[in-house]
């Protein structure tokens, strides 16, 4: 695993006083994918769980849906920050990006909208899964406290991966949010586990129309947002079977899609914050 942190000396104000401190800071570092020899895009990102990031990226572009489809990833020794993968032969490799995708954004450069909503694998309106209003309200302090580099650096977006019963199964952190669900969906198909029927996906933030087609194309029917969803983001979740939570926080939430999916029954008591 890469160094994910890093110390720089601040002068921290608070108070009236001044002093000078280290602080400790999420490093973001360049990585570029590299498919056959070419390079097919550069990110953004936190070092950490490299291989875990392109293969969700690799899920997400609707290159490979299975661990079969990635022979093997490796860091490339002559350059740094360099994931060089090889497909297996019957895998179309990805087009490549004639830009680099920042820590904010993932999916500006898809050619179109209409790309990205058919790059779907897996119909999600067939699952039939419910999740109790209980769960998915816990799901937000579960996250927290699983934010391991975020306790240190106040600097991270997160997305954990957890069962229809609250039970995490995965946790990742990344200076951008689409790279934490990338490393999330990587995660998944390098264990087998895709289509992610039954899950559902937390984030840290908001949920943007590129957060809900990553969800989609993992197959997963329920993501999860602390804060509020787009308009886009609300209208693929829709066309998707998606269901879509916002303001997931303090015991309430917003359910703005597919709302079928949610059991709703005795509400979580709001816990008193001191």
């Amino acid at each position: 695993m890469g160094r994910m942190t890093t110390r720089q000396p601040v002068l921290r104000l608070r108070a009236g006083r001044a002093a000078q401190r280290p602080d400790t800071l999420a490093i973001e570092e360049p990585l570029i994918v590299r498919v056959g020899g070419e390079n097919v895009t550069l990110t953004m990102r936190t070092p950490g769980q490299d291989f875990d990031l392109v293969a969700g990226w690799l899920v997400s572009e609707g290159v490979v849906a299975a661990p079969a489809d990635i022979v093997a990833m490796r860091m490339c020794q002559d350059e740094e920050n360099t994931v060089e993968v090889r497909l297996a032969p019957d895998v179309a490799p990805p087009r490549p990006r004639a830009f680099a995708t920042t820590s904010a954004c993932g999916v500006c450069g898809a050619d179109s909208v209409e790309a990205v909503r058919t790059s779907l694998r897996w119909p999600i309106l067939g699952d039939d899964a419910r999740f109790d209003v209980g769960v998915l309200s816990a799901l937000p302090d579960l996250l927290r406290s699983e934010q391991k580099i975020f306790d240190r650096t106040g600097g991270l977006h997160a997305a954990g991966l957890f069962t229809s019963t609250g039970e995490c199964l995965v946790v990742r952190e990344d200076v951008g949010r689409h790279n934490a669900v990338d490393k999330v969906v990587g995660s998944a198909l390098r264990g087998g586990r895709l289509p992610l029927a039954g899950h559902v996906l937390q984030v840290s933030g908001r949920a943007s129309f590129e957060l809900v087609h990553k969800a989609a194309v993992a197959g997963i029917p329920v993501i999860a947002a602390v804060s509020a969803p787009s308009s886009l983001a609300v209208d693929l979740a829709a066309e998707c079977g998606l269901t879509l939570l916002g303001f997931v926080r303090g015991g309430g939430m917003n359910v703005y899609t597919h709302q079928e999916r949610v059991r709703v029954g005795p509400f979580p008591r709001q816990r008193n914050v001191s």
